[in-house]
């Protein structure tokens, strides 16, 4: 399966998602690995197997084996992060932001590739996720690494559609 072949799996319906999807694919604010690894580690986030089998076998000859493995890395490390930091932000006693997370994430200073290209992915699987406070991490380093606004905005663009497909493919199982 492919993109456009998660696209016909969108009903009329959800008409925009299936057009968002067609355009983000298009996208050329970002460079290719980024567009296609943010693509990548959306879908994993999202949980969902057609959506995720789909990008799978659109990004296979678009990926190199490290992009892909690091989008997957940013996909799981963030599954972890994004609830540990969205829960102590939550929190109303502060004291828990204060303390060292003690958790390993080796990863996110050794992904496989560039630096930035990884933090954009964990950007945009922390979108999926709903977690603010890494929002707010990765997109100042992604913005000291010489991002644009455009370029964060697309690969938040991509997560957001990505997610929808999901959303929309869950309730069709339903």
């Amino acid at each position: 399966m492919s993109i456009d072949a998660l696209r016909d799996q969108i009903p009329d319906y959800a008409k925009d998602i299936r057009l968002n999807l067609g355009t983000l694919a298009s996208e050329t604010t970002l460079s290719d690995q980024q567009k296609w690894g943010a693509f990548l580690a959306s879908a994993l986030a999202t949980g969902n197997s057609p959506v995720i089998n789909a990008i799978v076998a659109e990004t296979k000859d678009k990926l190199s084996p490290e992009a892909a493995t690091a989008a997957r890395a940013a996909a799981a490390i963030m599954a972890m992060n994004n609830v540990y930091y969205r829960a102590t932000h939550l929190m109303s006693s502060d004291e828990y932001q204060k303390m060292p997370a003690k958790l390993r994430m080796n990863v996110i200073a050794n992904p496989g590739v560039e630096k930035v290209d990884f933090e954009l992915w964990s950007l945009a699987v922390s979108a999926v996720n709903g977690c603010g406070m890494c929002l707010d991490s990765h997109e100042k380093v992604v913005r000291k690494a010489g991002l644009s606004a455009d370029q964060v905005q697309a690969a938040l663009r991509i997560a957001a559609a990505v997610s929808a497909a999901a959303a929309v493919l869950r309730a069709e199982a339903a």
